[in-house]
């Protein structure tokens, strides 16, 4: 061969490495989506995100068929849903006309790994809370908790747990100068709405290097923040006695972030159970935007995920804006629906 031609072949093979190196890097999961939550009343809980949250109603649907039996693993559904509007962010709730699934166990735990709350940023944790006591919300923490200034990632932040009508956790939380996405501060001005956006979906891991393994090495999230809670604080604000915490906060492209929770100390966590079923409400799923929906749920396979359905399906899903899906668990069995 001769030098030149050698060269050029060179450089196309460099090239074409390069190229393939880079594409290998690009993250699976470009941005979070909704996150959806299984309920057991669709009007009750519409009426509660609405009228004691502020979230505003965006859309209502009904389906059921071969594409929703297939994607959520369950046999004879029928769903009503509602997509739920709060600043940039929303939540779909979805209840199954049939099969009926299984109530949040009574016992359910902040240490549990099927535990799953969202975040809703406040402008006002003081005007916030009186809101809610006077909708008689049922408390999981026993006032708001403001973390201590020498927990240098999360100190001066306020943040209070409590429950839904179907003892699904949420949070409330707010954000000192200095703390949190930027814009949360521009968003809570004079004037603003009291309930501004949802910042974080958190949930239990048994393993944060096992977790990272799944949503960093697999799906391409960036670790955005890391802290170790623990003190009097954590422990009213998770009413778990003892509460040592590791948080790993993930974000993808965008939207609302992926929160780690690893409970160091009390280890007693209970896993997830292993039948848990997209009609049970205990059942979360967190849409994640993908790439390619058989690339992630490859992806999410060889890192220990649990594949629900056998494989992507097409559908029409307006609320949530997908047009193919396939519905997997983490390795601590949290639901993701994996979505073009």
């Amino acid at each position: 061969m001769k030098r030149w031609a050698w060269m050029l072949a060179f450089v196309v093979w460099t090239g074409t490495g390069l190229r393939t190196a880079e594409a290998a890097k690009a993250p699976v999961v470009t941005a979070v989506g909704t996150i959806e939550i299984t309920v057991a009343d669709l009007d009750r809980s519409i009426g509660y995100y609405r009228d004691v949250l502020g979230f505003a109603v965006a859309g209502q649907s009904e389906a059921s068929g071969a594409a929703v039996e297939q994607l959520e693993g369950v046999f004879g559904a029928h769903v009503r849903s509602a997509r739920l509007q709060l600043g940039s962010e929303a939540i779909v709730l979805t209840q199954y006309l049939a099969p009926r699934g299984r109530p949040v166990p009574a016992d359910m735990r902040s240490n549990d790994r099927t535990f799953q709350h969202i975040a809703i940023v406040v402008a006002d944790m003081e005007r916030a809370y009186k809101h809610l006591r006077e909708h008689a919300v049922r408390h999981i923490s026993n006032e708001p908790q403001t973390l201590p200034a020498w927990n240098k990632n999360a100190g001066g932040i306020k943040a209070f747990y409590f429950a839904d009508p179907d003892d699904h956790a949420l949070e409330v939380i707010w954000f000192p100068p200095g703390k949190g996405d930027p814009r949360w501060q521009r968003a809570g001005g004079a004037g603003s709405a009291l309930f501004l956006g949802i910042d974080h979906t958190a949930i239990g891991v048994a393993d944060t290097a096992r977790s990272l393994r799944f949503f960093r090495d697999a799906l391409g999230f960036k670790v955005a923040g890391e802290s170790e809670n623990y003190g009097t604080e954590q422990e009213h604000l998770n009413a778990v006695f003892g509460a040592h915490l590791r948080i790993t906060g993930l974000r993808a492209g965008s939207g609302p972030g992926i929160e780690l929770l690893e409970y160091l100390t009390p280890r007693d966590g209970r896993p997830a159970a292993p039948d848990l079923h997209a009609n049970d409400i205990a059942h979360w799923q967190t849409v994640l935007v993908t790439t390619g929906v058989a690339q992630a749920l490859d992806a999410a396979a060889r890192e220990g995920g649990i594949v629900v359905s056998a494989k992507p399906v097409d559908l029409d899903d307006r609320l949530a804006g997908i047009h193919r899906a396939a519905l997997a668990r983490d390795p601590d069995g949290h639901g993701l629906l994996l979505a073009q």
